[in-house]
């Protein structure tokens, strides 16, 4: 399957391309299909934003993104990054209260903010001290009254952009009245682009990784994303359940998980979670050793003098795996990654505590034994616990590898 979107760039006073502005598509044809825009934002964002690996729609440049009412006042941006996009309010958005509040949550968090097809009325004055770039359409508001509206407003700390610009004519007035950016079909019309689409279980995965690798985690971002696909929610209780002593009650919801296990067991789980997600079509083996690595690192690091914290240990022999449970390579994956630097040199280079910690499992794996005992004697640790953490780490994911 593919996905679909076109783009158009948007340029300086010098032309040149200073981003792009990105218009949903849903197939070949390059025009808005019959789609409510609520809808055509969503799948716009997961598929140009929430995808594996790169995107010709998205690189480089930063992206103009229209958000109708409904995308805006759930804050649906702070899902992007936001050095990347410039937040387009759709001329269509009611400016009332509940939008007034989300434009000035996205500015307090840093996000550039555009009012799409500008026309001044006094509601939405109070807007502009949090409106970074303002759109006005030289065809539907006229290029006298566009650049009518510059000139009464440079006062402002705004930049102005000239959408609709269709001939040399335009753009030199626009120009000359002081627009700071121009988009138009004199320039170039939208370029349609076609990418593979990410199946929806990857794509969540790695939205979930994405959340656990944080410092701090956003819990209440991962108890969203989990409370959005019915099996992730299904795999985490049950996984939760199986894991934990029992309780008088079952544990049900992801919120009483987390207060139950607290937050650093949990963001072990949500990570096995993951990778149980992730493994969904694949061999049982690749998930089986996928948790054995990871629990292998974790009691090899908590039962030895190693620096590393014994999370990092688990993230990084689970993530050791990742490449073949989502068919992309492992530094394409890393680099969406939030990991501290230790984890991916380790991952990455096998460097450090971490990745040599990680070399005695390959080694250990391939029953190279001079490996392993040279291995043991650069981290200080006995090959009697390397054997004991192999036991453990199988016992454990006996336990639990139905999950898959």
């Amino acid at each position: 399957m593919y996905s679909y979107v076109a783009r158009q760039p948007i340029l300086n006073r010098q032309q040149r391309t200073v981003g792009y502005e990105l218009l949903f598509r849903d197939g070949e044809s390059n025009a808005f299909p019959l789609i409510e825009a609520n809808k055509a934002t969503c799948r716009l964002l997961v598929e140009n934003y929430m995808a594996v690996g790169d995107n010709l729609a998205t690189a480089g440049q930063r992206t103009f993104i229209n958000f109708p009412h409904e995308s805006l006042i759930r804050l649906l941006p702070l899902l992007l990054p936001k050095r990347r996009v410039v937040i387009e309010v759709l001329e269509t958005c009611i400016p009332n209260d509940e939008l007034f509040i989300a434009i000035k949550h996205l500015h307090r968090n840093g996000y550039v903010i555009a009012l799409d097809d500008f026309e001044a009325s006094a509601e939405w004055q109070r807007f502009l001290p949090y409106v970074h770039i303002i759109k006005l359409d030289l065809i539907k508001l006229g290029l006298e009254k566009s650049c009518a509206f510059v000139a009464e407003n440079k006062h402002r700390k705004i930049k102005f952009l000239a959408e609709k610009v269709e001939t040399h004519q335009d753009f030199q007035i626009s120009l000359d009245a002081g627009f700071h950016f121009f988009q138009g079909y004199f320039f170039s019309k939208p370029e349609l682009l076609k990418n593979r689409q990410i199946e929806p279980q990857k794509l969540t995965t790695v939205r979930l990784l994405q959340e656990i690798c944080r410092e701090p985690v956003n819990f209440k971002m991962v108890e969203q994303i989990i409370a959005s696909d019915v099996s992730l929610s299904y795999l985490l209780l049950r996984y939760v359940n199986t894991a934990t002593t029992r309780t008088v009650e079952p544990i049900s919801s992801f919120k009483q998980a987390l207060v139950y296990l607290g937050e650093d067991k949990v963001r072990m789980f949500v990570g096995v979670v993951a990778t149980a997600h992730a493994a969904l079509n694949k061999p049982k083996e690749l998930y089986s050793m996928s948790l054995q690595r990871a629990r292998m690192c974790e009691v090899l690091v908590a039962n030895s003098n190693l620096k590393a914290k014994s999370e990092q240990a688990f993230l990084t022999g689970m993530f050791s795996l990742l490449d073949a449970l989502l068919d992309s390579s492992l530094d394409q994956l890393l680099a969406l990654l939030p990991l501290q630097d230790e984890v991916q040199t380790a991952l990455l280079h096998h460097q450090g505590q971490l990745g040599q910690v990680l070399a005695l499992l390959d080694a250990y794996e391939q029953a190279d034994w001079s490996k392993v005992s040279a291995y043991c004697t650069e981290l200080g640790i006995s090959e009697t616990l390397v054997a004991s953490s192999h036991q453990q780490a199988l016992d454990w994911t006996n336990n639990y590898e139905n999950l898959s």
